[in-house]
């Protein structure tokens, strides 16, 4: 079982929760949607609201996550045979374990791979990746085999069915380049990043800062702890070089 899935979180602090989730699955002979709006007890504050226009007021009387289909749903399909598709895959599965899943199954991150495959995209967004690699050409054909078609007809970015739909195509375009365990195999290798994209050498070669500025890449290592997992694998082997 294929299970192509996007979470929306009340926030993205250590206490924030999910909100909304969206599901598509692929299975022998099957297809299945679900999309749906949980409250896990969990304020969304006003920046969460503004990015996945997810109100307090619509996720009132929703059930807690543990109650809804979607749980019971990925509980039946926890194993080995199944696997989580994300953009990011690590976050979703955080967010799972922080309302007390924890996921038996395989993983592919869409983010990753793509950064193994399509390394010359000048960004790695979901969105970026939309309309970079032209998924939204196929977005309202592949729309159609699903029941919530109507209720995401505009494809809303950070939508939790719409991210989970264009992660599908994301993943159908990396199949083109390899088979599916090899996707696998590549969301478990650490990317080799070569530049900065953010920060005071954003647009930089890590490589050149290791030997101008090696203090600077030694202070990201010790004081940003929430530092990207890729990045911080490329600053200390460009380092230890």
């Amino acid at each position: 079982m294929l299970i192509f899935l996007d979470v929306e979180t009340t926030g993205l602090e250590k206490s924030d929760k999910i909100c909304s989730i969206g599901i598509i699955a692929v299975g022998e002979n099957e297809l299945i949607s679900k999309y749906e709006l949980v409250n896990e007890g969990k304020k969304i504050s006003p920046k969460a609201s503004s990015i996945n226009h997810i109100t307090n007021e619509m996720i009132k009387d929703k059930k807690a996550f543990k109650e809804s289909d979607a749980w019971k749903f990925l509980q039946e399909h926890n194993n080995e045979n199944s696997t989580i598709v994300a953009h990011n895959v690590n976050f979703d599965i955080k967010m799972l374990l922080v309302s007390g899943f924890i996921w038996h199954g395989r993983v592919i991150d869409t983010l990753r791979v793509t950064k193994h495959l399509i390394p010359e995209c000048e960004y790695f967004s979901l969105q970026f990746l939309r309309y970079e690699l032209k998924l939204y050409k196929d977005e309202k054909k592949e729309a159609l085999k699903y029941s919530l078609l109507a209720q995401n007809s505009e494809f809303i970015a950070h939508n939790a069915f719409s991210d989970a739909l264009h992660v599908k195509l994301l993943y159908e375009y990396l199949r083109e380049m390899k088979k599916h365990d090899e996707l696998v195999e590549l969301s478990l290798t650490n990317v080799l990043i070569e530049k900065f994209d953010f920060g005071k050498y954003s647009g930089r070669y890590i490589e050149e800062i290791s030997m101008c500025d090696r203090g600077y890449l030694e202070w990201m290592l010790l004081n940003i702890a929430d530092l990207d997992e890729d990045l911080r694998y490329s600053v200390n082997r460009y380092l230890s070089a």
